[in-house]
């Protein structure tokens, strides 16, 4: 194998390095490398580059807090919060003194935001409720991730105080979910509408997906305006129905995370990875989510004891890719 970057692939990367975008035939260029090679580990350097130029040394770290747990009846194949996956019988709100708790503590760790998720059953008016006591508890910004929504409960969101909504349009969505994606980009355009900052990751990657279908997620992100994007490889928990179709390795997320990192350019405050690995910060990322409460990625109740990385720990991994959690925000500063 030579050691030399091809032609066409240095030209992408030289694009890609100023920040302007690449395009979606650069994108899949980039998506068919071979991970063992020159060209995939200049790709990660490129992004890499890039970031460092845009996001200063910062490392961000948004804190993910589950709300509840419930055998949910929207059944998406890859989550175990479902009725189909059969991990949870019951419904379960976490008490609201543990969920201050959590912010608090979020908050004293430097945590850059506090990311509320819900089920997709969970009532929107109790996310309100929560959201008000928590803008008079913490000062961390606060990011809904919730179902699909109307203009009035964009609204809403703002006056409860939260500043940003996570949102994204699942790689096979209305296959593997019971979600249209005109209806998931309605609600993402709703975010622009109404002045939320819109969250988003290319979600959740596995083998079986082609890379047409994400570098299209890429680019949708891109043109709808993301505040930040990135990607989420699909985690497989005890009794997945996506078991057989296995897993995508962390080296294999980096290379993503370098394609969606040049796709983005210069337009975004961050890039983010999920679940928190070192390799990808050393390809464009830099924005992690520690986790406490549910998880649609785990079979425990409360993922701060299973997969969920803490604050601690999260920090720890960004200081070691030599980025910092002190400074200031990016996505809020």
């Amino acid at each position: 194998m030579s050691w030399r970057i091809s032609p066409k692939v240095e030209a992408i990367l030289t694009k890609g390095r100023g920040g302007i975008g690449i395009s979606r035939e650069e994108a899949l260029v980039l998506m068919h490398l071979e991970l063992e090679s020159p060209d995939t580990y200049a790709l990660m350097e490129s992004a890499n580059h890039l970031s460092r130029a845009c996001f200063g040394s910062k490392g961000e770290r948004h804190m993910h807090i589950g709300l509840n747990v419930e055998p949910c009846p929207m059944d998406c194949a890859f989550c175990s919060l479902t009725r189909q996956a059969g991990l949870f019988t019951e419904s379960v709100e976490f008490p609201l003194e543990q969920v201050i708790v959590w912010a608090r503590q979020g908050e004293a760790e430097g945590a850059d935001a506090l990311n509320l998720m819900t089920t997709g059953t969970y009532p929107f008016a109790r996310l309100l409720e929560i959201g008000r006591l928590l803008k008079q508890t913490v000062h961390t910004p606060l990011v809904a991730n919730t179902r699909d929504i109307t203009h009035t409960e964009g609204e809403q969101l703002l006056d409860a105080g939260f500043v940003g909504f996570y949102h994204a349009i699942r790689l096979r969505e209305g296959t593997d979910t019971p979600f249209k994606p005109e209806r998931r980009l309605q609600t993402i355009r709703v975010l622009r509408d109404v002045g939320l900052r819109w969250m988003n990751c290319v979600e959740p990657v596995g083998p079986e997906h082609t890379p047409e279908e994400i570098v299209d997620l890429m680019l949708l992100a891109r043109n709808e305006g993301a505040t930040y994007s990135g990607v989420m490889r699909r985690i497989n928990f005890p009794g997945s129905p996506k078991t057989p179709c296995g897993m995508i390795t962390e080296r294999r997320m980096a290379q993503m995370v370098a394609v969606s990192r040049l796709v983005m350019g210069d337009g975004v405050r961050a890039h983010c990875i999920h679940e928190p690995h070192s390799l990808s910060l050393i390809a464009g990322a830099n924005l992690v989510f520690p986790e406490v409460g549910s998880s649609p990625r785990d079979g425990q109740a409360d993922t701060g004891k299973g997969r969920g990385h803490s604050n601690e720990r999260c920090a720890d991994l960004l200081r070691e890719m030599e980025w910092d959690p002190g400074l200031v925000s990016n996505c809020f500063g």
